[in-house]
């Protein structure tokens, strides 16, 4: 008998159903792959049997012999604790922000009634799953790891008490081509090592072929098609399967037509930035070291670089939205002020899009008044009813909508929070766009409709982009440069083609391998 049988899964949350139907299962050891569009009920189908979502299951799902539908609260919680781990989709909304990554793996471990772990344990358990200086990441706090770093610690905690079943949704949406590889090798061997089955959410069809037994590929909440991995992402019998495969970005793809680009208008000379360490150490952490960069009006660099390269502290000190400690940022050769002092003025020029499109909203507010907060602190000169015309007007440039003005956002899918985020971006009408992984949360075909929702924004209004990616097709896709860092410096940069064609540093020949 399989491990974990899904049979006739339904979910419903009201009226509404999200799953329809959905039946297939799970060997010890094997990888199955949940593949689909987002919206088509992959994360709800890993989740409402396990009482983690608010949708109502119906069916049979049995993890090892023990019926899963029906079971009470205490039963559930239980399982979860001891037979089943989970990876989340959203790594900084999944970690508690006011403990330690060393509270919460040890949270995580005693959970299923083993003893407290040792300091050295969790060390080891982070060193497994390639987390850089285990030793002070125990001490620090969720917001001082970059995204790639807390997916790698989200993934500790998951395997921190040797599940039968994990359920990993996106686990390596946050991390660098090669990172991605070293991630899916390290869940292929504990599966080996442990017998341990995956259940596997993801959007990046390449990993899947390489690493998933079977996929399952859902659409609006039913099933597509199953079978093989290799025979479903290799001829995908229908055509849904097809636009999946043929969206995904690839390096040999042809570069699209890119604006051409104007006036110099950022230029950043030996930035560097470090943060005191956490604990009694009065020692620093360096996170970018002698950094310099340029753009000019309308054009798009990417920064690229491995998970915890220091491309977002580099991009938030430019922005003057971060700390920095030396070197001069410039904008149309005059100096921006610091941090503290930048103006109503200066602070328009600049607007950030975050890498998780749902964490960056606030749940409590409305479409509307997201959209509108820019404007009330940087168009004060605005009433309130320009300010109902003009995210009327943004919501249309995003394509969404009108009605979507009054949702919140968890009645979002990740696709639909990303355009309201762009929108909010681009409410003060800003002259340089600062994307942190702005598509990495996205499944390929929502991707491939933001790529190209940034792409005309950047024709009809003459943008810069800085686009921090760890994917160099993405890069490719929509960028002029790349700059590569690594280890706080930029190692590398020059046109798109150039560097994917011919790197020259060995950490971008990495990088262009492993995409």
């Amino acid at each position: 008998m399989s491990l974990y049988v899904v049979e006739e899964l339904s979910a419903r949350i009201g009226d509404t159903v999200i799953v329809d139907t959905v039946s297939f299962a799970v060997e010890a050891g094997q990888c199955v792959a949940l593949v689909g569009a987002s919206g088509s009920g992959k994360s709800q189908t890993c989740l409402a049997p396990f009482g983690l979502s608010p949708a109502v299951p119906s069916g049979s799902t049995q993890l090892d012999g023990v019926e899963l539908v029906g079971a009470d609260a205490a039963t559930l919680r239980a399982i979860r604790g001891r037979d089943v781990g989970f990876v989340f989709q959203h790594p900084l909304t999944a970690l508690t922000p006011h403990l330690t990554i060393g509270a919460q793996l040890t949270e995580s471990w005693t959970r299923s009634g083993a003893p407290t772990p040792s300091r050295a344990d969790m060390v080891a358990a982070l060193d497994r799953v390639a987390l850089d200086a285990p030793e002070d990441r125990l001490d620090q706090f969720p917001h001082r790891l970059s995204g790639g770093q807390r997916q790698r610690a989200l993934i500790a905690m998951a395997i921190a008490h040797r599940p039968k079943l994990l359920i990993a949704d996106e686990p390596t949406s946050a991390l660098d081509a090669s990172l991605r590889a070293e991630i899916m090798a390290l869940l292929d061997e504990l599966r080996r090592e442990h017998d341990m089955a995956l259940l596997l959410v993801s959007h990046d069809l390449a990993a899947v072929a390489s690493h998933a037994d079977s996929v399952v590929m859902l659409r609006d909440g039913r099933v597509e098609e199953s079978g093989p991995a290799a025979d479903i992402l290799a001829a995908p019998r229908s055509d849904y399967g097809r636009a999946l495969v043929a969206a995904t970005p690839k390096l040999a793809d042809s570069a699209p037509a890119l604006p051409e680009t104007g006036a110099p208008l950022l230029h950043a000379e030996n930035v560097s930035v470090s943060f005191r360490r956490p604990g009694w150490r009065r020692d620093r952490l360096q996170a970018v070291s002698g950094a310099s960069l340029a753009l000019a009006e309308g054009e798009a660099l990417a920064l690229v670089g491995g998970s915890g390269s220091g491309k977002s502290t580099l991009a938030r000190a430019i922005a003057r939205l971060g700390p920095l400690d030396t070197g001069t940022v410039r904008w149309r050769s005059e100096p921006l002020p610091e941090r503290k002092r930048m103006t109503t003025h200066h602070r328009r020029l600049i607007q950030p899009v975050f890498q998780d499109p749902v964490a960056s909203l606030d749940p409590q507010w409305r479409v509307s008044d997201i959209i509108a907060e820019p404007l009330k602190h940087l168009r004060p000169d605005l009433a309130e009813w320009g300010r109902a015309g003009a995210v009327k007007q943004l919501l249309q440039e995003v394509d969404l909508p009108a009605d979507f003005a009054d949702r919140f956002p968890r009645e979002l899918s990740g696709g639909q929070a990303q355009r309201v985020a762009i929108a909010r971006a681009l409410a003060v009408e800003p002259e340089m766009l600062l994307l942190d992984e702005a598509t990495s949360a996205l499944d390929v075909l929502v991707a491939g409709r933001v790529l190209d929702l940034l792409e005309k924004l950047q024709h009809e209004r003459d943008l810069a982009l800085l686009f921090i990616t760890h994917d160099l097709a993405v890069a490719k896709r929509l960028c002029h440069r790349i700059a590569v860092m690594d280890a706080g410096q930029i190692i590398e940069e020059g046109p798109t083609e150039q560097i994917i064609t011919a790197p020259a540093h060995p950490i971008t020949q990495k990088l262009v391998a492993a995409s």
